[in-house]
């Protein structure tokens, strides 16, 4: 029997229309073995936590350097905890400063926050633990 592959959602919350970064990640995932489905640009909290419900993944993984993020982590957290899925983790990417990352990990919004400069792999183990911790 085949094991099954880790499904994960990258979305790109809020008003921010940069997805390099997000693309990058996606296709490092993809490459590790990962089942990856990118929304694309301008989701809503609601249309990234209908996504991840309807595509049944073991990890969200929001991309936002738009500045949003002490908003839109909290309202995603917050629909999947309403839709009986708050065990999903989500990890978040971006222009994070220290303190805001410090303050969405402890108040239980992020499980893991990455800023530029982190490494693909880091990345792939992180999201690796992430999934078999659901």
């Amino acid at each position: 029997m085949r094991e099954k592959r880790i499904r994960v959602l990258i979305a790109k919350p809020g008003l921010d229309g940069h997805d390099r970064g997000a693309k990058v990640v996606a296709r490092a995932l993809r490459d590790a073995g990962m089942e990856v489905i990118y929304t694309g640009l301008h989701q809503t909290p609601e249309q990234v936590v209908e996504a991840a419900l309807q595509e049944d993944v073991d990890v969200v993984g929001l991309s936002i350097l738009s500045g949003a993020h002490m908003t839109l982590v909290p309202r995603v957290r917050e629909l999947l905890r309403e839709n009986q899925a708050g065990e999903i983790p989500v990890l978040v990417g971006g222009i994070i400063p220290e303190e805001d990352a410090r303050e969405l990990k402890e108040k239980g919004y992020a499980d893991a926050i990455f800023t530029p400069g982190s490494s693909l792999e880091a990345i792939v183990a992180c999201v690796r633990d992430l999934a078999g911790s659901k």
